[in-house]
């Protein structure tokens, strides 16, 4: 493994293949090989016999993975972590993943989820269960724990993610990346899963460190492709007001301490730091909450109407199946009311400041079995999750870009992981106040790229 040695992201591969130190097709075998050394660590759900070769691109001949739950790529079977769908192969590409392959990327294998991405832990009952690659015993989180797991664990230096309740960033938080979730429309969902969660799941990507974001935004996003480009970016700068939330209740200490650490740090910048109490996002985070658990129950009353048949399905997506069914359109349409007032209400906040800085996760990443799915409890499970990650679906349902990255690290080497809020169109501004945290340094991943020497 000596040629990967100081390989830190996907940027440091795509130039080591770029001048010839390393052959594309050299980084595929270091990626399937690290793939099926750590199978046990339960990352890939598929992989595939053979992979195109890579187009030209900022990220030509860089190996990744689709997530096995969103737009589809071609040739990848997607399953949703689900025996009620059967693992056929995408017959073509979504608008995202034709992006991703024009990118450069070579896209060999799918990664775990919960089934239809209904927990926070991805553990389907199809298998594989996903572990955390810096303790086996916890999880990688959900629904992109297997995403997350495969960056974590060195197999690829990014992955394809989805976000619809804090999908990108509670697993990005587990395994101590980077996760952004985009504003809403900034990143195609076409053709056929646009609207596919009532606008807010959107797609992109786990990254090893922010310079990957920042590179892959252009490549995902509208930028450049016209004639419709993306919603207009707020430009980085010196001294924006960041709102730090405070009182914010249920989060362990090292977690609450590591926001406050964040803080220092911008401040340090020379960013204005204006604190804000954790009640003014009561209202939103409720409806927020509300309507991701109605959106979600429709949606998979819709499939059914499709041809899923839920007998195949876990029990919670049983639950969730007969909810949507039973819901009545005015309960819908409350809960959907309910979600635009959630997002006037977050630009009200954003009056006052900038960009908002919350704790990602209320504590480390729990054990295996924590967010299980053999019940028929949809409360109970929506509770769970909220607990886990307070601050997560506010950002889906109001259309908020929002960014997680780690801090430093716990007495047990465990992440310690803050949440960036902005505005719509704020995701380059996001990724910049990352960029000053992630340079402090407290935080530095200790499992190298395809298991090569650190």
């Amino acid at each position: 493994m000596t040629e990967f040695t100081n390989i830190a992201d996907a940027t440091d591969l795509a130039g080591a293949i770029a001048t010839g130190r390393i052959s594309a097709d050299a980084a595929l075998d270091a990626a399937r090989g690290r793939a099926g050394a750590i199978a046990d660590l339960g990352a890939v759900t598929w992989m595939a016999d053979t992979v195109p070769a890579a187009e030209d691109g900022p990220f030509a001949g860089v190996p990744t993975l689709a997530k096995d739950l969103g737009g589809p790529f071609a040739g990848i079977p997607m399953r949703a972590g689900s025996a009620a769908l059967a693992r056929m192969k995408g017959l073509s590409d979504s608008d995202l993943a034709a992006r991703f392959r024009a990118a450069g990327f070579r896209v060999f294998g799918a990664t775990t989820v919960p089934e239809f991405g209904l927990s926070l832990s991805s553990e389907p009952a199809v298998g594989p269960v996903c572990r955390n690659p810096l303790d086996p015993s916890r999880i990688a989180g959900g629904s992109s724990g297997g995403a997350a797991a495969a960056v974590a664990a060195g197999i690829v230096p990014l992955a394809h993610a989805t976000d619809a309740g804090g999908s990108i960033r509670v697993p990005a938080a587990c395994c101590g990346l980077i996760g952004l979730k985009p504003t809403r429309g900034a990143v195609p969902g076409g053709p056929g899963f646009g609207n596919h969660l009532g606008g807010i799941a959107t797609e992109f990507a786990i990254t090893r460190t922010i310079r990957d974001a920042r590179a892959l935004w252009p490549c995902l996003t509208g930028q450049a492709r016209g004639p419709f480009p993306d919603p207009v970016q707020r430009a980085e700068r010196p001294g924006l007001k960041i709102g730090l939330l405070t009182d914010a209740k249920g989060i362990d200490p090292d977690r609450a301490e590591a926001v406050t650490r964040a803080a220092a740090m911008l401040e340090e910048a020379g960013h204005q730091i204006i604190e804000i109490p954790a009640q003014a996002l009561t209202q939103i985070r409720r409806a927020s909450a509300r309507a991701f658990e109605r959106i979600v129950s429709v949606n998979l009353a819709g499939l059914v109407a499709t041809g899923l048949d839920p007998d195949q399905t876990e029990p919670l997506t049983q639950a969730f199946i007969e909810r949507g069914l039973t819901m009545s359109a005015v309960d819908l349409w409350s809960a959907l009311d309910q979600s635009v007032q959630a997002a006037h209400k977050l630009w009200q906040v954003f009056d006052r400041i900038d960009v908002l800085l919350t704790p990602m996760l209320a504590t480390a990443p729990p054990a295996l079995g924590s967010f299980p799915m053999d019940h028929r409890d949809c409360a109970t499970q929506i509770e769970r999750m909220d607990a886990f990650a307070p601050f997560a679906a506010l950002a889906n349902v109001t259309g908020a870009p929002a960014l997680t990255l780690p801090v430093g690290a716990d007495a047990q080497g465990l992440p310690l992981p803050v949440q960036l809020i902005g505005p719509m169109g704020s995701d380059l501004q996001l990724l910049g106040l990352g960029a000053t945290i992630e340079a402090a340094g407290q935080w530095h991943h200790p499992i190298a790229m395809f298991g090569a020497p650190s």
